[in-house]
């Protein structure tokens, strides 16, 4: 399993268990048989972590901008 999805168990938890459950067949892992799956795996963590990166500049412009009217309430005081 892929490090990166150690913590993503719960969001793609459903990708994640077809993929591991196609690498028990080792055959269909070499030749490329889990492909489909892999795919699969891959949009929805790149969903999750386009969501989460929307969030997060979200967050960050709102803590910006409280730290900018705090210094110009600060500016104002002088």
């Amino acid at each position: 399993m892929h490090p990166q999805l150690s913590d993503k168990r719960i969001v793609c938890r459903e990708f994640i268990q077809a993929l591991d459950a196609c690498h028990v067949n080792n055959w269909a892992r070499l030749t490329g048989g889990c492909n489909q799956e892999k795919d699969s795996l891959n949009k929805c963590l790149r969903k999750e972590r386009i969501e989460r990166s929307t969030r997060n500049r979200a967050q960050a412009k709102e803590k910006r901008l409280k730290t900018e009217q705090a210094w110009r309430e600060l500016h104002q005081d002088d």
